[in-house]
């Protein structure tokens, strides 16, 4: 930890801090997040953009009466640090330790829980009316990206806030990022901004002009503001999205230029009405490696300092997501209805060759889940094969889109849900816990776990030949090989290891945890025989009945929700087939999953190998006895 850092008593005390002193903090900051992500892993290249921003807001507003919400969050680290988390910051996205977002529970300065994207401003103005309804001093600020912007519901509350006359504060973040580079017309229309000859010929003249001046006087301020007024009036005549919804905008401005930001804030402080003001950063700064490919560095895991992360698609490094986009980008190439779509994911979803590839048939859309799912869709009903690739946790926002517009009207779309299951150090808002529950109560969809890489790349093969809604679900993370007795092509239930005491079954990759389970129960003289589910609707009735009729067990384990799990809904059918049978589901607890590493988590829910192992040791004790 810094000097300066070290010596901070509150985050109140930066205003009293020279500017060279805030722009010490701002590099102490910057060292103090490196070395921290690179050790735990985290959101890298967004938090490095927005560190002087950070200094500036405190240095303007009191955040004792004055609030803030993040979108997303990602971006809260230097925030976690300034207001007195600085000591805790080693523990950032461990099990019990700091979140990586930004989390009521924790500190009285964070004001919202985010972890989605686009929500700041609802959240915010919802904050602000509330204020004025108890006539609480203070102002709202939403901090939201360019990125976010591009979510419906971002364009919805800016609808609202827009005519609220409302002491609304929306920073605009604009890296022109998201995850992925940004796409569509708010973000032209952002790009356009940021390079308007009107704008930069303006500022470049203010700037030579007020260098020959020695003295700044009554006059050079009134300049000043009739300068600010035209460039206003000409953005606005330039159709300024912002100003048409009734805010008042200002910028484009540095966002790593600390005098400039709080000469801005300081302004705007005193508007009444929403405001929009428009900041220039730049995502990664600090680091070369992070600004050379932001991309990359937008979410990563441990590396090296010195040497940066593991770059994607090398064989060390060979996740599900990768495996996934080269079997789409083989498939695509031979069959050309093939086509790919992205919420602002498609690096994530290892989509990136595809576009590159076939960018013809690619369509990144934005952070729109609700409008891919629906365009997906409409290009299924014209004819096409199209892949939807999304995170598990983002696909809960478009539940609406994919019964009415797909399920309902049975059409062939594929979806590719990455991150299904436990996803770790992101936390609650990350987990993809619950789609497989929502998934099981649409009609005609298809719902493929596969256990392995291998059985991921037949699993979409199927999907692409089916005449009906596919989903398909695999985990984050480096993608096991099963080499046991599995076959990865056949989507039955099937026996990997026979046996008679018990019947262990497990959906989807926690297949390599059962095996080892009943390899750990043989060594006390129990035979358990181990089911592969890859298929989990239409479910295989005769092959798990079948198994049952000899064990009389049944130990069900999925990294799902056990509220309306595949467990829960098998076991009127387990209990007709089977009466005397002893069943027990392990699955996750109807509870919010904190962070913590996979095995960590797999563990406290009785999921990993020697839990699954005492649980269907307990089992065959019941049977016994009964």
């Amino acid at each position: 930890m810094g000097d300066i850092l070290e010596n901070l008593s509150s985050p109140e005390a930066i205003q009293h801090l020279t500017l060279d002193e805030q722009r010490a903090l701002a590099s102490e900051l910057r060292e103090m997040i490196i070395r921290q992500v690179s050790t735990t892993g985290g959101h890298l290249a967004s938090n490095l953009g927005v560190i002087e921003l950070t200094i500036a807001l405190f240095s303007v507003y009191d955040f004792r009466k004055d609030r803030i919400v993040f979108d997303v969050g990602h971006q809260s680290y230097a925030w976690k640090i300034l207001t007195g988390r600085a000591n805790q910051f080693s523990s950032l996205r461990q099990k019990s330790g700091l979140s990586g977002f930004p989390k009521r529970s924790e500190s009285p300065y964070d004001f919202f829980d985010t972890g989605h994207s686009s929500t700041s401003i609802s959240a915010a103005l919802g904050m602000v009316r509330a204020m004025a309804n108890n006539h609480e001093p203070g102002r709202v600020i939403a901090l939201i990206g360019d990125g976010a912007l591009t979510g419906g519901m971002a364009f919805e509350a800016l609808n609202d806030a827009g005519m609220s006359g409302a002491r609304l504060v929306v920073i605009i973040n604009d890296n022109q990022m998201s995850i992925g580079k940004n796409v569509g017309g708010l973000a032209h229309h952002l790009e356009n901004l940021r390079i308007s000859r009107r704008y930069i010929h303006l500022k470049t003249a203010l700037e030579t002009f007020i260098s020959k001046i020695p003295l700044v006087g009554p006059k050079l301020l009134q300049f000043l503001q009739q300068v600010k007024k035209m460039d206003r009036m000409v953005l606005r005549r330039s159709g300024v999205f912002f100003e048409q919804l009734g805010f008042r905008y200002y910028g484009p401005i540095d966002g790593h230029d600390l005098k400039a930001l709080q000469r801005h804030l300081a302004n705007i402080d005193e508007v009444d009405g929403p405001v929009v003001l428009h900041v220039i950063t730049q995502k990664g700064r600090g680091y070369t490696f992070a600004e050379s490919a932001p991309d990359l560095y937008h979410g990563v895991a441990p590396f090296e300092v010195e040497l940066g992360v593991c770059p994607v698609g090398q064989p060390s490094c060979l996740t599900y997501s990768d495996i996934f986009g080269q079997a789409l980008l083989a498939r695509a190439q031979e069959n050309p209805k093939i086509c790919a779509i992205s919420a602002a994911m498609a690096s994530g979803t290892g989509l990136k060759s595809f576009a590159d590839t076939l960018p013809q048939r690619f369509y990144d859309v934005g952070i729109a889940e609700q409008h891919a799912t629906t365009l997906a869709a409409g290009l299924a009903a014209g004819g096409a094969r199209p892949v939807l690739a999304l995170y598990s946790t983002f696909l809960q926002r478009a539940y609406d889109q994919l019964l009415h517009d797909i399920c309902l009207q049975n059409l062939p779309v594929v979806l590719a849900i990455d991150r299904a299951g436990i996803v770790g150090e992101d936390g609650e808002t990350h987990q993809g816990i619950y789609d497989l529950n929502l998934l099981l109560t649409l009609p005609a969809i298809e719902i493929l776990c596969p256990a392995d890489g291998r059985a991921l790349q037949h699993a979409l093969d199927r999907a692409l030949e089916n005449n009906h809604p596919t989903a398909i679900r695999y985990p984050r993370g480096a993608a096991a090989t099963i080499k046991d007795a599995f076959d990865p092509t056949d989507f039955a239930i099937q026996t990997v290891r026979a046996g008679n005491d018990c019947t262990l079954a497990v959906v989807g990759t926690l297949l390599s945890e059962a095996l080892e389970a009943a390899r750990l129960l043989a060594g006390e003289g129990i035979e358990c025989e181990v089911l592969s589910i890859q298929r989990a609707k239409p479910f295989d009735y005769p092959n798990l009945i079948g198994s049952l009729h000899k064990t009389h067990t049944l130990l069900m384990a999925e990294e799902t929700v056990s509220a309306g799990s595949l467990g829960q809904m098998i076991l009127p059918e387990v209990i007709q087939a089977v009466p005397d049978c002893q069943f027990h589901l392990s699955a996750i607890r109807d509870e919010p999953l904190q962070q913590g590493r996979r095995s960590q988590l797999l563990s406290d829910q009785e999921l990993d190998a020697s839990s699954l192992a005492r649980q269907a040791k307990m089992l065959v004790s019941r049977s016994i006895r009964v």
